[in-house]
């Protein structure tokens, strides 16, 4: 039995989805048995029987580890689509099984295994044109505050080395876009294991709208910030189609000789790469691909199976291309 929390939300009702279409289950859903995160007597009820337990309700701040707590109670593996503090390492748990972090963690090590000897330097672009449930808002909020703004990684990690940009046109995204630099916990552990020299990390925001709304958030509550990203994502979306695009240009050797590739993975939306790759992280608990105890889903995931998974299940088109494709700079 796999339990998913949150099942008819965005994420969620994608994850069921694709569960469904890896031909995964029993499933129980919170349309099959109701239950409430925030009720221990709910989540244990839920959890019973399960074998693995998933989190997809949100806001992530919100629900915390008590998903993860359930499901340790209940001796079932957890997978989460979020980084909650305070997991066990009871069986198998998987963190991080989304979009960011999740599939900006796989996708540099994916171009890695298979085009490069050794890496030096990579230079990272994940942009989103979709609409914003409440939840969603709020959790990308949590996500671009948890990374530290304008830092990067120079042999370990260095503060206020990059800047805002505004008016770039980059390859593979439509239109003017600014680059919002950052480096939280996922990009360091990634500089680490692929020994990088050098990492640069962007957010890609492409609507005029949701710009503008950055540049108010800080200023607002938590609440009137939600709505404000919400009602910007609507304004920015209207008459275009939802988007996700990932880059990760690497600068490394390869036989000898040195080598730049630009990896580039494009979605159909938030939900849609957040719930597939959630879903594929309880195949892989299921199948005994991850080991046990906390792990993070980009640091045990195979990014070749893990890709060639996600193309397969159609909601992700990745490949290759040589070279560092060109670049218009903006306004600072």
């Amino acid at each position: 039995m796999i339990g998913i929390v949150g099942a008819t939300g965005e994420v969620g009702s994608h994850a069921v989805r694709t569960l469904r279409t890896l031909g995964l289950g029993p499933l129980r859903t919170g349309g099959s048995r109701e239950v409430d995160y925030r009720d221990e007597t709910s989540l244990d009820r839920f959890a019973e029987g399960c074998r693995v337990l998933v989190n997809c309700a949100g806001p992530a701040r919100l629900v915390g580890d008590r998903v993860a707590q359930a499901a340790a109670r209940a001796g079932a593996d957890h997978v989460d689509a979020s980084e909650p503090e305070g997991t066990t390492d009871d069986g198998r748990v998987v963190l991080g099984a989304g979009l960011r972090p999740g599939l900006t963690g796989v996708l540099p090590r994916w171009l890695a295994r298979r085009e490069f000897d050794t890496v030096h330097g990579l230079v990272a672009h994940l942009g989103v044109l979709d609409r914003f449930t409440r939840t969603a808002a709020d959790d990308y909020l949590a996500a671009v505050g948890d990374g530290e703004a304008l830092a990067a990684w120079r042999h370990g990690k260095r503060p206020g080395v990059l800047t805002r940009r505004t008016g770039m046109t980059l390859p593979f995204f439509p239109g003017e876009v600014s680059l919002l630099p950052y480096l939280d916990a996922e990009n360091v552990r990634m500089a680490e294991e692929l020994g990088l020299a050098k990492g640069d990390w962007y957010s890609v925001v492409s609507g005029e709208h949701v710009r503008a709304a950055f540049d108010r958030v800080h200023s607002l509550g938590r609440a009137d910030a939600v709505a404000a990203l919400c009602r910007a994502g609507e304004l920015d979306l209207a008459g275009r189609e939802p988007y996700v695009v990932l880059t990760a240009r690497m600068d490394g050797v390869r036989a000898g000789e040195p080598v730049t590739r630009t990896a580039v993975l494009r979605g159909r939306g938030n939900g849609a790469l957040t719930g597939a790759l959630t879903a594929l992280a309880v195949l892989a608990v299921i199948r005994r691909e991850v080991p046990e105890g906390r792990r993070f889903a980009a640091d045990v995931l195979d990014p070749e199976v893990t890709i060639g998974r996600l193309a397969e299940c159609g909601v992700a088109e990745p490949f290759v291309v040589d070279g560092v494709p060109s670049v218009e700079v903006g306004a600072l």
